[in-house]
């Protein structure tokens, strides 16, 4: 019976969850890009880096990692 309650319990709070609005998250971002740089290219590791510092509020070392990862040189 406590299983079935558990079950119950976990399906409705994984039915309350919402997730967020990306596409006002991704609007901002780009519109914060565009702020920075009027050609940004992500290649570029000097902008990636810039732009991940400013607008997404990371930090140098994982701003670093995450445009090596997207292919920035």
């Amino acid at each position: 019976m406590r299983s079935i309650v558990f079950i119950v319990l976990s399906a409705a709070a994984l039915a309350s969850c919402k997730p967020e609005n990306s596409s006002d998250f991704t609007g901002s971002i780009d519109s914060c890009t565009r702020q920075l740089y009027s050609a940004y290219n992500p290649k570029d590791m000097k902008q990636c880096v810039a732009v991940c510092i400013a607008c997404e509020r990371g930090v140098t070392t994982t701003c670093s990692t995450s445009c090596t990862l997207k292919g920035a040189h």
